[in-house]
């Protein structure tokens, strides 16, 4: 009786265990296989893949150095542009504006030497002791001398047809004329060039407005780049226009001043002379 309650225990218990055993195997999760190192070590190890390299940095390109240009719109644009109106122009100009300070230079160096004869005939002339001798003391390109030298010559060579007082009057009035045309040679020159100058340069005006208007019919349209460079010559014209102009009259009236001055000197010397000869002759 017992070992037959055994059987049937064990029977169960037997059961038991076979259906724990597949919820078993399916709770348990399955083990990852491993590889085993090999026992020779690292040589049958597959080599680890080389990390990239890292990209070349890539500069941005430095820029560029501006190359210096020259201005289109100055004088040097329109010395190289060669258009023979706007060369004739400047070439106009530029004989006014040289041949306005040569000539100012010369007439200055010949006043102030005039004027110097001027003190030598005061300080040295009258204080001679005869006419001769104080006509030797002035220099031989005076022309205080040459017309000491009239005076003279008419004074000894009179006419029976005009009196010697007249005849003096006459030579030294002569005389002193020659002695302003010399005095006035070269001034007109500065005249003229204060007077005609503007014009020119207004005519290059004139031609640089024209030139832009051409270029804007061309174009079809008024860019500024077809409008700058010559409207920027005509303002340049107009420009050396005045440059040469205003200094042409500011020295014109310089030196008619100081020619002015010269001759009162001379006139004022040439009534002395006459006065001193006529009473002589008495």
């Amino acid at each position: 009786m017992i070992s037959k309650n055994l059987t049937i225990a064990a029977a169960f218990v037997l059961i038991a265990g076979l259906g724990a055993s597949p919820a078993l195997a399916q709770s348990a999760p399955p083990a990852e296989p491993t590889m085993a190192a090999p026992a020779g070590g690292d040589a049958m190890a597959p080599a680890a893949a080389p990390a990239p390299a890292p990209a070349p940095e890539v500069k941005a390109p430095a820029p560029a150095a501006a190359a210096p240009n020259s201005s289109p719109y100055g004088l040097v644009h329109i010395v190289e542009e060669r258009n023979p109106v706007s060369l004739t122009i400047l070439a106009i100009l530029a004989v006014m504006s040289i041949g306005t300070w040569y000539i100012f230079f010369m007439k200055y160096f010949e006043q102030s030497r005039i004027l110097g004869h001027a003190r030598t005939v005061e300080k040295r002339f009258w204080s001679s002791g005869t006419l001769a001798e104080g006509i030797d003391k002035l220099p031989k390109n005076s022309m205080f001398r040459s017309v000491a030298e009239a005076g003279v010559r008419a004074s000894q060579g009179g006419t029976s047809l005009v009196g010697l007082n007249d005849w003096i009057a006459m030579s030294l009035t002569r005389q002193l004329e020659d002695a302003n045309s010399r005095l006035q040679t070269g001034i007109a020159f500065l005249a003229s060039v204060g007077s005609v100058a503007p014009f020119v340069g207004l005519f290059g005006t004139v031609w640089g407005i024209l030139q832009a208007l051409i270029s804007i019919g061309v174009a079809g349209q008024a860019s500024i780049d077809k409008v700058a460079g010559p409207v920027g010559e005509a303002l340049i014209m107009t420009a050396l226009g005045l440059f040469a102009a205003v200094p042409a009259v500011l020295l014109y009236n310089f030196l008619v001043r100081r020619n002015k001055v010269i001759t009162e000197k001379l006139r004022g010397f040439a009534g002395d002379l006459q006065t001193y000869l006529i009473t002589k002759s008495k």
